[in-house]
């Protein structure tokens, strides 16, 4: 299980949060393409903060003032993944939300509403998304003191959006003597978005760290690092139990096209599967059941998608279902098709110490069968078997 850890020692701010994210090893073309389809190419940059490199991200955007629904449609036609986009109007919504339990309803977003922060939380979205993580930690979040110039005037630090975000997504907190800034609405925002979508997971306490990143703010003080620290940690193999909620659905009324692409944006927003299986209903007719297997906290998220796309008036949930989870391995092998060597991912299944099954990861294999115009059957068997012949400890 891949647990995702927040560590915002120094605060967090949309800019910050993506570049620890991206040295998390979240999918860098994609966030770049999904920041650069609001404003402009991003720029990143290894840099120090008191000893600590850490990387920086330029928007290159200037100020700007739009209405919620502007900055949920800029928001919305950003190229990124339906998933990405839908988390990004929600972390706006937690802001508009905290804006207007502060100042009343109002019709314009002032600093959040330019498209640096526009970009920072699609990019944060796109980012955090790309890890695929099963649980969500954060350690209590850094907050300042002193005061802040704003659109509405001078006001106190913490701003009192950030904590009204804090505190509506139940996140902890740390005053600290610093008189800056260091949480801002955004990054709050953030934070209380990504915690809502992994933090009722089981627990897991035991494991490895895989991944450290550091994203850097921009001021530089000399007397502590402006940075905002993840690290991805996988939980131990020795676990082969897992609880999930299965949603499903009968319809007879929608088409396999509406169909196919119900299941691929439930898959982009987090489920484990999808499936649709033709099944008889009541009075002879022919229909559909939609079957999603997802973890407790994705469930809500995933029965609106369904309700949205299908137009289906009820989704039955079963909640915390047990599965047996078969511990799985992953090793490359090399095969030659062709002039040319390829490197073929192999999960290995295990019972105990005893595999039981090899399988070519899809897409790594498709690649190589296109390049080579050969057929991709031909790709996965060959890599399957020598990866076979390895587990048996036969010569190549």
């Amino acid at each position: 299980m891949r647990v995702l850890c927040f560590d915002p020692f120094s605060g967090a701010a949309g800019d910050m949060v993506t570049g620890a994210l991206l040295e998390c090893g979240a999918d860098r073309d994609a966030v770049t393409r999904a920041m650069a389809s609001i404003v402009a190419p991003p720029s990143f940059t290894l840099v120090d903060r008191c000893g600590i490199r850490a990387l920086k991200i330029e928007t290159h955007a200037g100020p700007a003032s739009r209405s919620f629904r502007e900055v949920c449609d800029t928001a919305s036609g950003a190229d990124a993944p339906c998933a990405a986009k839908e988390m990004a109007v929600r972390v706006f919504t937690r802001i508009r939300d905290a804006e207007e339990e502060i100042h009343g309803a109002h019709t314009h977003f002032h600093e959040v509403g330019a498209d640096d922060a526009i970009a920072d939380v699609i990019g944060a979205c796109t980012a955090f998304l790309s890890l695929s993580p099963d649980v969500v930690r954060t350690a209590a979040v850094a907050l300042g003191t002193g005061t802040i110039k704003s659109a509405h005037g001078i006001y106190p630090l913490p701003a009192p959006a950030t904590l009204a975000i804090l505190r509506k997504g139940q996140l902890p907190i740390r005053y600290t003597n610093e008189e800056r800034e260091l949480c801002t609405p955004t990054g709050a925002a953030l934070l209380a978005e990504f915690m809502a979508t992994g933090r009722d997971e089981i627990n897991a306490d035991t494991g490895h760290v895989t991944a450290v990143g550091y994203g850097a703010g921009t001021r530089n003080p000399s007397h502590m690092p402006n940075v905002f620290r993840a690290s991805v940690c996988e939980s131990g193999t020795e676990k082969e139990a897992d609880t999930i909620d299965i949603l499903e659905t009968n319809v007879d009324d929608t088409t396999g096209e509406v169909i196919a692409y119900t299941i691929g944006r439930l898959m982009d927003a987090g489920a484990r599967d999808a499936s649709a299986i033709p099944l008889i209903m009541k009075k002879g007719r022919p229909g559909i059941l939609i079957r999603v297997i997802c973890t407790h906290a994705l469930s809500g998220n995933l029965t609106r998608i369904m309700a949205e796309e299908l137009g289906t008036l009820g989704v039955r949930c079963i909640p915390s279902v047990h599965r047996s989870v078969i511990t799985r391995s992953v090793e490359p092998v090399k095969i030659v098709l062709g002039s040319k060597t390829v490197t073929i991912p192999i999960k290995t299944g295990w019972i105990e110490t005893e595999p039981v099954s090899c399988k070519a990861e899809y897409e790594v294999a498709r690649q190589a069968a296109e390049a080579a115009d050969v057929p991709l059957r031909e790709v996965t068997r060959r890599a399957e078997e020598i990866r076979w012949r390895e587990l048996r400890g036969e010569d190549g």
